[in-house]
């Protein structure tokens, strides 16, 4: 008498159980999509418009413009 040992690794495989991989890969793309958010916020917040730069306009196309 032979006695055969089946271990049916089948149903711990990641590529034949496609409820917990699914699963898996939607977690995942929600983690990945989150993280880019946040880092292209944090990168935004970090390298924000500081303030207004100096331009130096022609007095011939201000508001009230002064000729010569």
């Amino acid at each position: 008498m032979s006695h055969e040992i089946n271990d049916d690794n089948s149903a711990k495989d990641f590529t034949k159980n496609w409820v917990n991989s699914s699963r898996f890969l939607f977690y995942l793309q929600l983690f990945c999509v989150l993280a880019f958010l946040l880092g292209g916020c944090y990168r935004l917040y970090h390298q924000r418009y500081t303030g207004k730069p100096e331009v130096e306009v022609q007095k011939s196309s201000q508001y009230k413009p002064e000729y010569k």
